[in-house]
């Protein structure tokens, strides 16, 4: 008798929003993922996630993707300026330091990746915090396009500067792109 590992299962269904597709996982009652098709980081986010959960992918909905696609309609629709989805961020601990302080920008406000470092308490990090800050695996929900450049440029992002530029033109301009 061949002995299998069993894996836990993340559910996976693709969302089609109005700045590029991307993929909303969930594992249990929590939202683990919100990421990019196009991302390039794409390989190493699933693996990080799969081998952190050790699980596989099965493309089926659940409540919990239910209620992020109501919520990031709503976003897109500027019916929602904030999210109240359980997520689950697989990373370091640094990294998820970083993604719950992303939680603490609001909405229609951007930050540099400096001012990010030194409420992080590590202002000499900025590299570090701008790496984890890339490695950010739930878009949107933990708001990563809402820090940019020191010079205000807009800088990297998985789904690309054009997505970037469309969320905060969404929160920071008031137009609604559904």
């Amino acid at each position: 008798m061949e002995n299998k590992k069993k894996f836990n299962i993340i559910r996976t269904q693709r969302y089609h929003s109005p700045c590029g597709d991307l993929i909303l996982g969930s594992f249990g009652d929590k939202l683990c993922l919100c990421d990019w098709t196009i991302e390039k980081h794409r390989i190493a986010v699933d693996k990080r996630i799969l081998q952190n959960l050790q699980a596989c992918y099965e493309e089926k909905t659940s409540d919990t993707i239910e209620k992020a696609v109501r919520q990031l309609d709503e976003y897109f629709n500027r019916e929602r300026t904030t999210f109240d989805i359980p997520l689950l961020f697989i990373g370091t601990e640094f990294q998820k330091n970083v993604w719950y302080k992303l939680m603490e920008i609001p909405y229609g406000k951007t930050i540099s990746y400096g001012e990010l470092a030194k409420l992080l308490g590590v202002p000499k990090a900025v590299r570090a915090v701008a790496n984890a800050n890339g490695a950010n695996a739930i878009s949107i929900f933990a708001p990563c396009h809402r820090v940019i450049g020191s010079d205000h440029s807009l800088t990297g992002y998985g789904g690309g500067l054009a997505a970037k530029r469309l969320l905060l033109d969404l929160e920071l301009n008031g137009k609604s792109l559904l």
